[in-house]
């Protein structure tokens, strides 16, 4: 045991909440009694869960005391913690609700065809139960807020000295959340989101979309539907995949595969299918340790589940692809407990081919 608090101190430190949190140690200053103190101090607080994450933020704040930053660097930890709060408590009460990302650009007049197919994209995910988070502007956000409505919408604006201020729909409501740093803003549209659907526009959407393909690509996030939408007669998003062809795929800079990591189509209906199809039967993935466990809505039938490990062998780090329940590290996520899963230990460096293989799982059979 580590020198400082004892688990006595921590009635919650199980090896879950250790797991939790990426390590097997309680978080420590260094000094028995000031964890003593700290220990003491979340108590009185009414901390009552996750109490290690709670304890070792303490701890990192006070390291940060310590080690005699500049007061620039100090706002911005300050801050930037702030604003993931404020979101985090703004997003909680949807947490079970299905939620889609629309990014394009600001400066697109409402009468455009881009912005009448982000309207016309956000109000059919509404019928499908999907809520929609924009970057709170006009434009293309403000098309796909007003096609939302009011309550299916979530607005993450950045405070600009030009351009940006929040759209009609959004303004006011409190799942309007202002952002000083584009690098929090960025974070919880990926960490809330099951589906991105970028619509033209300019640095601003390159940057947001680069950024996410970057995180899918190297399993920095989930792999979720990433969709570009072309308007009938647009080029826009097909001069792109050109380009990435032409310059980056030709030059080896990404592989054939990372392509599978987005789908470009010319119509709303194609799009809104897209992220469908994909919750068609799959639910969710965790990584425990090396193992990838993919939660179904329903189970594969024997022969499916052998036709998928016959065509992803070559996708298997070792062993095969097995069904069975929820391992014991996924007890922290009850309501989802009793679905079926696949498990399987995958080769962790083309995601675009895992991509190919949650494809094949919601085109399987099932057992009914």
């Amino acid at each position: 045991m580590r020198r400082g608090l004892q688990p006595r101190n921590f009635p919650h430190a199980s090896r879950l909440h250790r797991h939790s949190i990426g390590h097997s140690y309680l978080p420590s200053i260094g000094n028995a009694e000031i964890d003593r103190q700290i220990s003491e101090l979340l108590e009185k607080s009414g901390v009552d869960s996750n109490t290690l994450l709670i304890q070792e933020l303490i701890v990192t704040a006070l390291k940060i005391g310590r080690e005699n930053y500049s007061v620039a660097d100090l706002k911005l930890f300050n801050r930037a913690l702030k604003e993931m709060r404020s979101a985090a408590k703004m997003f909680t009460p949807y947490t079970g609700r299905k939620k889609v990302v629309v990014f394009g650009s600001a400066r697109t007049a409402a009468t455009e065809p881009a912005a009448i197919a982000a309207e016309e994209f956000t109000a059919k995910m509404r019928e499908h139960g999907y809520m929609t988070i924009t970057g709170g502007g006009d434009g293309i956000m403000g098309a796909a807020q007003k096609g939302a409505g009011r309550d299916f919408g979530f607005g993450l604006n950045i405070k600009l000295p030009f351009e940006q201020r929040a759209n009609e729909t959004i303004l006011g409501d409190r799942k309007l959340v202002n952002f000083n740093y584009f690098f929090t803003r960025k974070l919880n549209f990926v960490k809330e989101t099951h589906a991105i659907t970028l619509f033209p526009g300019g640095f601003g959407t390159m940057d947001e979309g680069f950024e996410v393909l970057t995180l899918m690509q190297t399993g920095k996030s989930r792999i979720i539907p990433y969709v570009l939408v072309d308007t009938p007669g647009s080029t826009f998003w097909q001069t792109w995949l050109d380009f990435l062809k032409d310059q980056l795929l030709k030059n080896g800079l990404v592989s054939e595969n990372d392509f599978h990591l987005f789908k470009l189509t010319n119509s709303v209906d194609a799009a809104v299918q897209e992220i469908l199809q994909f919750y068609k039967n799959f639910r969710s993935y965790r990584w425990v340790g090396k193992k990838m466990v993919i939660r179904l809505e329903k189970a594969l039938t024997k022969d499916a589940q052998q036709d998928l490990n016959t065509r992803f062998a070559d996708l298997l780090q070792v062993g095969t692809i097995e069904q069975g329940s929820a391992l014991p590290e996924e007890m922290n996520e009850p309501e989802i407990a009793p679905l079926p899963r696949l498990i399987l230990t995958p080769q962790q460096r083309d995601y675009g081919k895992i991509r190919l293989f949650l494809d094949a799982i919601n085109r399987a059979p099932v057992v009914e």
